[in-house]
This record gives C-alpha cells, structure tokens and sequence, in this order.
C-alpha cells in the first residue's frame, strides 16, 4: 500500500496539470467540454477509489501469488519478453473483465460510476469505483499464474496498465489514423461511453483495440451518430458514493419484492438492466428513450457555489497529497481516520452541490470532529512538522466548511439560481 500511495504522489499532480491543460485548451478554443459541477464530481470520485485502495478494503477472493504458487509449470524470468507477455495477459484480462462489467448485473454496479458522467472528457476518467469491493480479477489472470510471470511485474504492470487508460477520454482529439487498428484511442473510447442504441456496450478494449475486433464488439466513430453520455437509467445527483451503490440497491429492491423465488436468486447473474416481470410492472424505472432529447442533471447553482465546489475539491486533494506523502509515519487507526475524514466530506460537499437539506449536517459533524482531532493531538496527522502552522491552516479550513455549508443551505435558497455552466 505504500508503494501505491508514493505513486499516486506523481500519478494525481500529473493528472491533475493534464486535466488544466484540456479545461484550458477548451477555453481558448471556445469549445470547453467541462462544467463545474460535473467535473468535481468525477475528480472526486477518483478521490474516494484512491481512499479505498490505499487503506486496501475489500474481500480478495483469491491473490495472484497464491495461484501463482499452485498453478506455475515454469519461471520466465523478467527479461524484457516477460514484461511484453505480462502487459498483454493484463490487457486481455482487462477485456474480459471490462466485458464481464457490463453484462451481469452484479458487476455493472461496480462499473456504472464510471459511465455515469454525461459528459466525455479527461475528468470522467476519474470516476472508478469503491463499489468493487470483491477483488476476482486475479482468477482472469490464471495463463500468467501457468507459466510463472513474475508477481512483481504484474505489481508493477498493473497500475500502469490502469493509468494508460487516462489519455483518450478527450473529445478533442478526432481519429488517430493506422493507430486506430492497435490501441484504444478517443474515438473508440467516445463510442464506448455512449448511450446510442448503435454504441451500447462496444469498444471494451482497455489500451489493445485488437481484442473488440477479435471478438466482434468493435464499433467505429460514425459521423452521422454523434455520441450521447452517461447511463440510460440516470444518476441524478453529484455525489459518487451514491452513484456507487445505485445500481446494487435497485437490485435488493426488486429481489425482495419479486415474488418468484428463482427470480430472487437469479437477478444477480441476469444481463445488465434485467428485471423480474412482476416487479417491472408494479415498479417501472424511466429508462432514456430518445438519446438527443432528455434533461441532463443539473442543480440550482452560482458562482459562489461554483468557487465553494472547486475549493472543496483542491483542499480534498491537498490533504491527500499529505497523507500519501506522509503514510509511512501515520498509524494505520490514524490512516483510517484521515481517511473517513476526507471520506466523509466528499460525500457531504457532493451532497452541497445537489442541494440536499442534511448535507449541512454532514458538513458541521465532520468538521467539528476534525477540530477536536486537533485538539486531542495538537497537530493534523504529523502536519506541523512539516509546517509549524499547519493545523491552525485546517482548523480554518473546517470553519470555513462551516461556515460555507450554513450560507448555502440557509441563506442561498434560491432555486432560480442559475444553473451550472
């Protein structure tokens, strides 16, 4: 968990100056495809994935080293071919699972908050799951484990593997010529993420393309079907822990109140968006029809709104800049706490943003339990000796969080707002 949490000290400034580079290059141009509110979203559902891996929760089913150890015929040593061989195995596997996401309704709930964002750029990138919390993905990568791939390459490869996925979810960059036959590129990407009856569940390649053209889910880019984004069945709010569990509460509501005992059971395993027949009757859902016409989610906003959000998402980042720098020297009790603290606050500055009533509650609670933090430890998690002033910086911080989260609730009311741009 170290080694990922030193990475993500360079992966999360490096995303971050490509992610100012796109907003400015859409500005210049006059042709901007982020919006406020959209964007922090998806930045900081990228923050609680983070979260979630660097305090490594959930439930390994089974870990490559163990099927390595039980299942290698050979040791390839690491030379240059075993590194070709592995990224390859990870690729394919990554089809598969990508593939596997998107047609069984259990996994789609780990997936859907990547596609949730109705817009396309490098920011929706971000939007990866704490949903998964059943780590399965060693078992696709059993051929590796038989012919005794190195486990620290697959350590090595794999974040990698998953970085190199950043890049093409731009809408700025058009076709990519004789590259369009090898990798993944925006305009396959674009395709993958649309909700046109003709994209559905096409392109799931993860950086090889060959592998949707081997197994008949490729689809072109075509010019007179524009790509529409996000899910047909709408999220409807800025908070991504929501997002997260969407999709799996819609399915405990329909397992219980179906009434076929089969049905409870195989709901789980049916394909993606599938529902018992008693229970889609009594309970519809309004799924998108008409892909060129339908409301896209927006909330009452203003700039102050606006300004408050992206504070809220460069402080969030900060303090985890902070944590990973300092992780070695935080206790794992304090780890976790720092992390519910940051945790907590994604989900109450998102819920801000859709303008929910409890969400000032959410904000006061957490930033008066980040005080008393400091003032049980006299310090921010190590912060001081770093910067001797540092927890009067986060004391500050919290008051303005309480502060800003009264005035939004109480004081600016007004529905008419205007709304996010």
């Amino acid at each position: 968990m170290e080694t990922y949490a030193k990475a993500l000290l360079y992966a999360i400034p490096f995303f971050s100056i490509l992610l100012i580079i796109e907003i400015a290059y859409g500005y210049f141009k006059k042709d901007q495809k982020h919006k406020v509110m959209d964007t922090v979203s998806s930045i900081s559902s990228g923050f609680t994935n983070i979260i979630k891996d660097t305090i490594g929760l959930g439930l390994v089913l089974v870990s490559y080293p163990f099927l390595l150890q039980h299942l290698a015929i050979t040791e390839i040593k690491a030379t240059w071919l075993v590194w070709v061989i592995a990224f390859i195995v990870i690729d394919f596997a990554g089809y598969w699972n990508h593939r596997l996401s998107h047609k069984i309704n259990f996994f789609w709930n780990q997936h859907v908050i990547h596609h949730s964002s109705e817009e396309f750029n490098l920011a929706c990138a971000l939007r990866q799951p704490v949903s998964n919390l059943l780590g399965y993905f060693a078992i696709l990568l059993i051929p590796a484990a038989i012919f005794g791939v190195p486990n620290e390459v697959i350590l090595i490869l794999a974040p990698i593997h998953l970085f190199a996925q950043f890049w093409y979810h731009t809408r700025h960059i058009k076709t990519m010529g004789w590259l369009e036959y090898i990798i993944v590129t925006p305009s396959q990407h674009r395709v993958h993420h649309a909700i046109n009856p003709e994209y559905i569940d096409k392109n799931l390649g993860q950086v090889l393309c060959i592998w949707d053209r081997w197994f008949g889910t490729f689809q072109e880019e075509l010019a007179d079907v524009p790509p529409q984004y996000g899910v047909l069945k709408p999220a409807g709010t800025w908070n991504p822990v929501l997002i997260n569990f969407q999709h799996i509460w819609r399915l405990l509501k329909d397992a219980w109140r179906t009434d076929n005992y089969w049905d409870k059971f195989r709901i789980w395993f049916m394909p993606t968006g599938w529902r018992p027949k008693d229970v889609a009757v009594k309970y519809p859902i309004q799924i998108i029809e008409d892909v060129y016409n339908f409301e896209r989610y927006k909330s009452p906003t203003s700039k102050a709104m606006n300004v408050y959000a992206i504070f809220q998402l460069l402080s969030t980042m900060f303090f985890l800049l902070f944590m990973f720098y300092n992780y070695a020297n935080i206790e794992f009790e304090n780890l976790v706490l720092f992390s519910a603290i940051i945790f907590i606050g994604v989900y109450g500055y998102t819920s801000l943003m859709d303008r929910t009533s409890y969400a000032v509650w959410i904000e006061i609670v957490r930033s008066i339990a980040g005080v008393t933090n400091i003032i049980l430890q006299a310090d921010w998690f190590g912060l001081n000796s770093y910067l001797s002033w540092g927890s009067t910086l986060v004391v500050l911080y919290f008051i303005v969080t309480i502060c800003a989260s009264i005035y939004f609730t109480f004081i600016e009311r007004d529905t008419d707002a205007k709304m996010t741009i």
